[in-house]
């Protein structure tokens, strides 16, 4: 009994973690065409953009009053949806390759602090708290029309806009300190140059700062402008600097959003490196030294990728498109989020099959000198990967014989689920 208990419990635990990892894939659309994953993600955007035109709406009295009955009813659906949308992220938290080796509580908190969270909560917390404490929902109007953020979870271009917010955040914050030190020195010498004459707007510093603030930015509103020689002097090289000073930002932003959308067009999710056999137990640090050691290829529809019996020295990760593995007993499709290649990493092996496009593809390259090169820096990511390598008979047990892991050719290009 105790025995037959034990494997009760063991089932339904490793049940449970299969429906974690399913739920985990449908949120985060962790199989390019999971058609489940599609439905829900159109839903939750559909939901978002008709909360904030909602939200809008009831701000006409007369139609706040005529619908009110409608208004609540959709508010308390779309609160019912969103508390049970956050509750299944944080369930499925552990699922996330970042957390991989956190515990499950950790790796929740963890989750539970990031923006994409934050923003989640503040989709339907306030609206419960004010209707414990009797508070108007017309009063929370802000909180409501805050839901549109929850687009950039479904929007990569607002991703890439707040990766290049992150990472040149120095360099705009020096471009702040200077566009304020332009504005300081400008309304200092327009207070010296026509204070006397314009008392009622140029008076004080604090005073000529709205004008150079309105002439750096090139706005110029036209309400203050200079009377003399020696001020109109001075609002031309304000003019001038103020082109300066607002290029600067604009340039740092354009350059830094090209080169991010370029990267993102060939990222692959962390899901996809985690997959391989031979990278399945490294942690998020692991991962990410390997991920950076990713390089772009595109291949056309009909190009050889690599030649059946050539050396490989290489893998090769789907990011987008098909491609057709031609073996002795036939044809094999890879499609997105798919790889192959993985054992050219750890031996020298011969191309097993010939790799041809069968569409436009993009690839990431993972070259075997690349990944010596992150052993050497990270000797404890070479431990762990020979570790996973001599694993003959595990659950993970990886190929020598060629440079294709059996499971990858088995997988269902098409993602989990339809």
């Amino acid at each position: 009994m105790a025995a037959h208990r034990r494997e009760g419990g063991s089932f339904t635990a490793s049940r449970w973690r299969v429906w974690r990892r399913r739920c985990y894939e449908i949120l985060e659309r962790d199989a390019a065409h999971d058609r489940t994953a599609y439905r829900v993600e159109l839903g939750l955007i559909v939901l978002i953009v008709l909360n904030v035109v909602v939200a809008v709406l009831e701000t006409v009295p007369s139609l706040y009053l005529r619908e009110y009955v409608a208004f609540l009813a959709f508010e308390r659906l779309s609160l019912l949806v969103f508390a049970a949308e956050y509750a299944l992220r944080l369930w499925v938290a552990p699922e996330n390759p970042r957390y991989r080796g956190v515990a499950p509580l950790w790796a929740r908190l963890r989750y539970a602090r990031t923006a994409v969270a934050i923003v989640d909560l503040i989709a339907w917390l306030p609206f419960v708290i004010s209707a414990l404490f009797g508070v108007n929902l017309v009063t929370l109007a802000i909180f409501r029309l805050l839901r549109f953020i929850k687009l950039v979870r479904y929007s990569p271009g607002m991703q890439s806009l707040l990766e290049v917010l992150h990472r040149e955040s120095q360099s705009l914050m020096a471009c702040f300190w200077l566009l304020s030190a332009a504005v300081l020195i400008a309304a200092s010498a327009m207070y010296v140059a026509e204070g006397h004459i314009q008392p009622e707007h140029l008076g004080s510093i604090p005073a000529a700062m709205w004008w150079a603030m309105a002439t750096v930015t090139t706005v110029g509103y036209g309400d203050v402008y200079p009377l003399t020689v020696p001020g109109r002097i001075i609002a031309s090289l304000t003019m001038v600097t103020g082109i300066v000073m607002i290029a600067l930002p604009v340039g740092i932003i354009a350059t830094s959003f090209v080169d991010v959308i370029k990267r993102r067009d060939f990222v692959i999710t962390w899901g996809m490196v985690a997959r391989v056999p031979l990278f399945a137990d490294l942690d998020a640090a692991g991962i990410g030294e390997i991920h950076k050691m990713l390089s772009a290829h595109t291949a056309q529809p009909g190009e050889v990728i690599a030649r059946r019996g050539e050396v490989a020295r290489s893998m090769y990760f789907i990011a987008s498109g098909e491609v057709e593995m031609e073996f002795d007993d036939g044809l094999h499709l890879l499609g997105e989020g798919q790889f192959f290649g993985e054992m050219a990493l750890l031996h020298t092996a011969r191309r097993a099959a010939t790799a041809r496009a069968r569409t436009r593809c993009m690839l990431l390259m993972l070259e075997a000198e690349a990944l010596a090169d992150v052993i050497r820096r990270h000797p404890e990511i070479g431990k762990r990967i020979r570790a996973m390598a001599r694993d003959e008979e595990g659950p993970r047990a990886v190929r020598r014989s060629a440079d294709i892991a059996d499971d990858e050719l088995s997988a269902d290009p098409d993602g989990a689920g339809s």
